[in-house]
């Protein structure tokens, strides 16, 4: 019989890592955008926490809706990419319930003072250390040691977690510790994408040979392989980047660097160049990810080696383009087939991905001259919101709910006849 609380451990909600995580993902998107453009364009009175309302939006985006994709990710995908048992439902409840409380105790704190900045803190740096105490066995588990490269990243999150909240009680300016997790989340993406992307385009290769009427090994001289020189290189300029955005803000040689990402992503863009099968809506939705990349790190660059404006908006391809769009991709992808459900076909699924890309153009558009600003960070916010309450719609019942597919937990598809 199914259970019908969503609070216990045998409730549907419960089968798998990332479904808490990815509607608490969506959830926040909507809600915390919905929230910011109330303030800027009505006043509407936002929790008063150290740093001020733009370190409230930034570490919400951040520390709210980004590691919650992160960590419905990496609950699914590192016991997929290893071979191991999924996690069970207990610790990703007990999960699930620090994230909740690393939002309360934030928004709580500019009333409560330290107290609640500190259980903050630590819920913040629980939901990570209990991610990495529950995946390191697993990455270690793999003889090859193949996606090591994620637990370092986790690390890496908990040391900036652990950053942001030590400057905050020291009555410091925690800022930079944000902007850095934007570097970070910039190479989770770049890692994860690596992994994702084999798969999705190579499948998108094979429909579009079979769409010619042709034989899918016919297009294997444009077969897609997610080269690690190049990913490396990608990763290893945007760490420089955001090590000095962060010890030297606004130098010039953060300026180089940053367009030394760009290089290094459009040189990753490369592999991808696989014919029309790249103009599915699958690849073509992943390769947009790595498009605003570039852009925002381009742009970056530019205005900090000419000293023109423009900075803003860099920042903001990045963050409303490029993490917008991988987890709205994510969201769709690993929701979808761990649900037990085939892709979704639907054009609702490329008409959000198309909103969130105008919606960080956007908001890149503000920085011109004579922008009529407001109109277009109402118009931006409103592009943001529609892709995550649409996939709320199509997608809550489908996490919430029971497999259709005789699955009973993480798996992938068993039976591709549902629809």
């Amino acid at each position: 019989m199914l259970n019908r609380n969503p609070v216990a451990a045998g409730h549907p909600l419960w089968l798998c890592g990332f479904r808490p995580f990815f509607l608490a993902a969506a959830g926040a998107a909507a809600g915390l955008i919905a929230l910011w453009i109330a303030f800027l364009g009505h006043g509407f009175p936002l929790p008063p926490v150290v740093g001020g309302p733009f370190v409230w939006h930034a570490h919400e985006l951040i520390f709210g809706f980004a590691l919650a994709a992160v960590a419905g990710f990496a609950l699914t995908a590192i016991p997929e990419f290893t071979g191991t048992a999924a996690v069970p439902p207990r610790p990703v409840r007990l999960l699930a319930g620090l994230w909740l409380l690393g939002r309360a105790g934030f928004w709580l704190s500019g009333w409560l003072g330290a107290p609640a900045l500190a259980v903050a803190g630590l819920a913040h740096l629980g939901l990570v250390t209990g991610l990495v105490a529950l995946l390191a066995p697993r990455l270690f588990s793999d003889p090859e040691r193949r996606h090591l490269s994620f637990l370092w990243a986790l690390l890496a999150f908990g040391l900036l977690i652990a950053g942001f909240y030590a400057e905050a009680l020291a009555g410091g300016a925690p800022a930079r510790w944000l902007y850095a997790t934007i570097g970070l989340l910039m190479i989770l993406i770049v890692l994860a994408m690596s992994r994702i992307s084999m798969r999705i385009v190579n499948a998108a290769i094979d429909e579009q040979a079979d769409a010619a009427g042709g034989d899918a090994n016919d297009e294997r001289a444009t077969e897609y392989r997610a080269r690690p020189p190049k990913r490396n290189l990608a990763v290893v300029c945007i760490a420089a980047y955001t090590a000095a955005e962060f010890l030297a803000p606004g130098a010039r040689i953060g300026g180089w660097l940053a367009l030394a990402a760009a290089a290094a992503l459009c040189h990753l863009q490369s592999d991808w160049h696989v014919g029309r099968a790249l103009f599915r809506r699958w690849p073509l939705m992943l390769f947009g990810t790595y498009l605003m990349m570039a852009a925002g790190y381009g742009l970056i660059g530019f205005s900090l080696v000419a000293g023109t404006d423009g900075f803003s908006a860099g920042r903001h391809l990045l963050t409303v383009g490029a993490l917008g769009l991988a987890i709205y991709a994510v969201l769709n992808i690993a929701g979808r087939m761990h649900c037990g459900r085939p892709l979704d076909e639907r054009a609702w699924v490329p008409l959000g991905a198309a909103a969130l890309a105008l919606s960080a153009l956007l908001r890149a558009a503000t920085a011109l001259p004579d922008a009529p600003a407001p109109l277009l960070l109402a118009l931006s916010a409103l592009f943001w919101l529609l892709p995550f309450v649409v996939w709320l719609w199509y997608m809550a019942p489908l996490l919430t709910g029971p497999r259709t597919d005789g699955g009973t937990g993480c798996e992938g598809i068993i039976d591709a006849a549902h629809p």
